[in-house]
């Protein structure tokens, strides 16, 4: 007798038990969810309760701020002001208990002073752009989301603008982990040596991401900076070894080109695949989301900024100086002008060299020794140096970053 096939399955999965359908009756309550819970709604009011205190607060503070800067203006003081600014900090840090980290902690204080800065006097920050480049990050790092940024294009336009007092303060990168002394910037200390001071100093961690409004396994082309190509190698060989990397002026324009091709790909009906490596800021500002955060081969990339001005820094008790000198042309200059730091018991925390410009095969160095022009052990060693130096420039004294942001 023949059987009738009935379409159902064999093995297994016919004999799995089906989960029965649980129609809820109509006049019954919603299950309690965890969200709704007496214990989590208690702890919701209490946060409320903390919320409008903190408030009150820092509206406080505020007014307070208002009348610190209407003092300031009156005697001329400028508005930022970084031995205040570092006495802040290491007060706040000094009094956290947890259990937010003192990172944590210091991210709210620098937003609340940017807030500051806007009550007392809007401040202009110049860096280099294109905006959302890595020295856009960093200032908005420093100097938090109240205050004007000036895309300034150049390093060297971020010296002649703070020096015409077009902005109030700007920030260029000086040193990296990887790649050592950032050539322009030295070169235009050499330029501007007795016009800009050096304000400050920041620290920050560089962060590769790879931007794009596709998904991951729609990724055809990459665009960036060559450098930065090359800080990513390793990740790139793995998780996208066959792509196209399309060079690009900076990460900054890498990512207005990958957003417009998305955009236009999008617009004709095609699959968007083109992204870009940059800072999670750029992604922001050019509407690309993050596919994926720090992408970079060595975590350990830092890179340290100064903040130039026209006036120095007060003495914070944790400071660093600059000096950028040329030696007289004989045996043992340089060695005589690093004894007489030695001699005084100053340490010497870096040290670079450029090309002097004048003559063949001469030097300008550029010194960072720990303590402040003002303290007595400094000058006085600064002022037996300059007996060994054709000229000698105080590029600034500043208080010393300690926390990378």
């Amino acid at each position: 007798m023949a059987t009738r096939k009935t379409g159902k399955k064999s093995g297994p999965a016919a004999h799995r038990p089906r989960a029965a359908a649980v129609v809820p009756a109509a006049d019954a309550p919603a299950p309690p969810r965890p969200a709704d819970s007496a214990r989590l709604q208690d702890l919701r009011r209490k946060i409320d309760a903390v919320d409008q205190r903190l408030v009150r607060l820092l509206n406080e503070r505020a007014s307070l701020v208002v009348e610190v800067g209407k003092t300031k203006r009156a005697d001329g003081t400028p508005i930022y002001a970084p031995h205040r600014e570092a006495e802040v900090l290491r007060k706040v840090l000094a009094s956290n208990a947890g259990p937010l980290s003192d990172r944590a902690v210091e991210g709210v204080y620098r937003e609340l002073m940017s807030g500051s800065f806007a009550l007392e006097q809007p401040l202009r920050i110049g860096y280099l752009g294109p905006p959302g480049s890595n020295s856009h990050a960093a200032a908005v790092k420093q100097f938090g989301s109240s205050v004007d940024y000036e895309d300034l294009r150049e390093i060297v336009g971020v010296f002649t603008e703070v020096r015409r007092g077009h902005v109030n303060y700007g920030l260029v990168p000086i040193e990296n982990s990887l790649g050592g002394g950032i050539v322009e910037t030295l070169d235009a200390f050499k330029a501007n040596a007795q016009q800009i001071s050096i304000y400050g100093e920041v620290q920050i961690s560089i962060h590769h991401a790879l931007l794009a409004n596709c998904l991951p396994r729609q990724v055809r082309r990459i665009h960036s900076k060559p450098e930065i190509f090359q800080q990513c190698r390793n990740w790139l060989s793995t998780q996208y070894p066959g792509v196209e990397l399309m060079p690009a002026a900076s990460s900054s324009r890498a990512a207005q080109i990958a957003a417009d091709e998305c955009r236009k790909a999008l617009e004709i009906g095609a699959e968007p695949g083109s992204a870009a490596i940059g800072t999670v800021l750029a992604g922001q500002l050019y509407g690309l989301n993050v596919l994926f955060p720090r992408i970079e081969d060595d975590p350990n990339n830092i890179t340290r900024f100064v903040i130039i001005a026209r006036q120095n820094a007060r003495p914070t008790g944790d400071d660093k100086t600059s000096l950028m000198f040329t030696t007289e042309d004989k045996p043992g200059a340089l060695v005589s002008v690093l004894g007489v730091f030695q001699a005084a018991g100053i340490n010497l925390s870096h040290i670079d060299k450029r090309p002097q410009g004048r003559e063949r095969w001469t030097y300008t160095f550029f010194v960072d020794a720990l303590g402040h022009r003002e303290d007595a052990v400094m000058a006085a060693a600064i002022e037996e140096a300059k007996a060994h130096c054709r000229e000698l420039f105080i590029l600034g004294s500043y208080p010393r970053s300690r926390r990378i942001l």
